[in-house]
């Protein structure tokens, strides 16, 4: 329930302004594609493909609004392994993670 809560809080604020998708210049661009693939990808696999987490895979995410999974990398998720990356993205690069997850991203 207290993850909830915290998802209806945070929901709203991440979620202005996401109708035009996140616009992140090149270089961080390259930033956040390299620490995709080997932060998150100790705990969810090299390829995103399942590991201590789960998959991060279209289809797997093809149910979660981009918003969400924003909301998810920004506070982590309370009573599993997955940590808060607020100190390290703002809004619109979690979102912009969020899309290129969705996508499927680049390899």
């Amino acid at each position: 329930m207290k993850s909830l809560s915290i998802l209806l809080l945070v929901m709203p604020v991440v979620m202005t302004g996401t109708a035009v998708q996140a616009e992140i210049v090149s270089p961080r661009q390259a930033e956040l594609l390299y620490l995709l693939k080997h932060d998150c990808g100790s705990c969810h696999g090299m390829r995103l493909e399942g590991g201590l987490g789960p998959a991060l895979t279209p289809k797997r995410l093809q149910f979660w609004q981009a918003e969400q999974l924003a909301v998810t990398i920004l506070h982590g998720r309370p009573g599993t392994p997955m940590p808060p990356w607020r100190p390290f993205f703002t809004d619109s690069e979690a979102l912009w993670l969020a899309q290129q997850l969705k996508q499927g991203v680049r390899r």
